[in-house]
């Protein structure tokens, strides 16, 4: 077994180091306490952002009961609720609806530059965008998404055609979302020449960008590596649906 050297002293073995949490492994509790608190909106030690705004929410790193029922009850009786990264087992009660398995890139040399043709959306922009996600679907995008950070769009002739922005904002990073292009300008790199640009501005904020895809999602995946990110973790979005009512034979409420 190597031996390794570490703050605990010489001698240790790679086993006995504690693992040390990285602010991405739990990139939604670290947005929600931190740059996105803002948004919070809070059950015991669960939280979640407004339902207009994402569908990510954060449990805590090692959920317990309290946690699982403060959860059932933020969400209401049997609604499925997304579980962003969670590998454990769902408790009783709670049923698993829906699991795609993911990963986690982030910048490693990205060559981020702003684009001429990009332009600054805003909520006026909105109905636009969400017809363009509905007809691309490159996640969720919902009417107040474009509230967590700046999202930029390629226009021709008026028309909306490919946009992306920022959504997730732990400490010193941000996440690059909703990347998606009209099909019928498809091919012309528009997708990566905005990925780049969103990435110019996180970097001239000081932070680093990265983003989440689905496993699957392998022409995706390439053209992110393309472009300098690299693969962190694989990970999972999970849909469940909570218990019709809490484990001490409460109704759950939803909180508002």
């Amino acid at each position: 077994m190597t031996v390794v050297s570490s703050a605990g002293g010489p001698g240790r073995t790679a086993a006995d180091v504690p693992h040390v949490p990285h602010v991405l492994d739990n990139p939604a509790l670290a947005s929600l306490t931190g740059p996105h608190a803002r948004f919070a909106e809070r059950r015991g030690r669960v939280l979640r952002y407004p339902v207009d705004v994402s569908p990510w929410l954060a449990l805590p790193d090692e959920p317990d009961a309290r946690d699982w029922a403060d959860l059932a009850a933020l969400a209401g009786p049997g609604e499925e609720v997304p579980l962003p990264g969670f590998r454990g087992e769902v408790p009783d009660g709670w049923e698993i609806t829906s699991r795609v398995e993911g990963v986690q890139l982030v910048d490693d040399g990205v060559a981020a530059a702003p684009d001429r043709e990009a332009v600054v959306l805003g909520a006026a922009d909105v109905p636009e965008m969400l017809d363009l996600v509905a007809r691309t679907r490159p996640g969720p995008f919902l009417p107040r998404t474009v509230e967590l950070g700046t999202y930029l769009g390629i226009r021709r002739d008026g028309a909306l055609i490919a946009m992306a922005g920022e959504r997730l904002h732990p400490p010193g990073w941000t996440e690059i979302s909703a990347v998606c292009t009209d099909p019928a300008f498809r091919g012309e790199g528009l997708a990566g020449r905005l990925v780049l640009a969103v990435a110019h501005g996180i970097r001239e904020r000081g932070e680093t960008p990265f983003l989440h895809t689905a496993a699957q999602n392998t022409g995706a995946i390439r053209l992110y590596e393309s472009l300098g990110f690299r693969l962190r973790r694989r990970t999972a979005f999970l849909e469940a649906r909570s218990p019709q009512r809490l484990t001490d034979g409460r109704e759950a409420v939803p909180v508002p």
